[in-house]
């Protein structure tokens, strides 16, 4: 099964694999119907969750309903027991950019947001747009979820002076990305474009950085008041291993 997966992540492209997820997923989920792990986000329970990586496969994560990865479903519990994401009296304007499947029908559904997406290829996007140079006015969305995006991005750097751009006074932006937290630096080599060798070297095709403990700074030279949230520590070990969550992923949470 892992081959399988390989094979279909490194060799489809990512909106065909949207598009045919939306078909296949029921029928996974039905298959692996059970008890031992449970998706937070829709509360269903299955025998084990699927693999996933475009480089290493890791067991346990690709959940079989919503398709959420260990980020997504950190991210969740975050949004709804640390913030107003869920329950704001006062609507909330919140710009998403590649917006994941598991979040978009839940998030436009939501009578207490504005909800915007965005992205250059997503089918899921109702604003195409380049990161670094978007049709957004100053100052326009409370919230901004930008996630495992900007490790695909050339300048980076123009990307988050984009993202605190948009983002309103006070207001929150999430921007999780993969990170090696055992590395201070981040490393990134323009000259490495071909595919085969950013995966070997990036841990995925289509990424040009591996970003090190200096995310966090990086972020705060833009302007944010950036909070580094552990959120598996608040966790019970039980609860971690039964949402299968990765053990000390950090959240970026941002401030402006």
């Amino acid at each position: 099964m892992k081959k399988i997966f390989k094979f279909i992540l490194n060799t489809i492209p990512r909106p065909i694999l949207i598009r045919l997820s939306i078909v296949v997923r029921p029928i996974i989920a039905l298959v692996l119907k059970g008890n031992k792990f449970t998706d937070p986000i829709d509360g269903k329970s299955f025998k084990m969750f699927l693999p996933y990586g475009y480089g290493t496969q890791r067991n346990n994560v690709l959940s079989p309903s919503t398709l959420s990865l260990e980020r997504h479903r950190l991210l969740w519990l975050y949004l709804q027991n640390e913030t107003n994401f869920f329950t704001s009296e006062n609507k909330l304007e919140v710009l998403h950019f590649a917006p994941e499947q598991e979040f978009y029908k839940r998030f436009k559904k939501q009578a207490n947001i504005n909800y915007t997406t965005t992205d250059l290829l997503s089918p899921l996007a109702d604003v195409k747009a380049d990161i670094c140079n978007l049709p957004f006015e100053d100052n326009a969305y409370d919230i901004v979820l930008c996630n495992h995006v900007l490790e695909h991005i050339p300048d980076d750097t123009k990307a988050m002076q984009e993202l605190y751009r948009v983002l309103k006074p006070g207001g929150m932006g999430i921007f999780q990305i993969p990170q090696d937290l055992s590395r201070e630096v981040t490393f990134s080599d323009d000259s490495i474009t071909d595919a085969k060798e950013r995966a070997k070297i990036f841990g995925q095709y289509d990424h040009v950085r591996i970003y090190g403990r200096d995310y966090f700074d990086k972020l705060r030279s833009i302007g944010f008041k950036v909070e580094e949230i552990d959120y598996t520590n608040t966790i019970s070990p039980e609860l971690v291993e039964k949402y299968c969550l990765a053990k000390g992923e950090i959240i970026p949470v941002c401030f402006k």
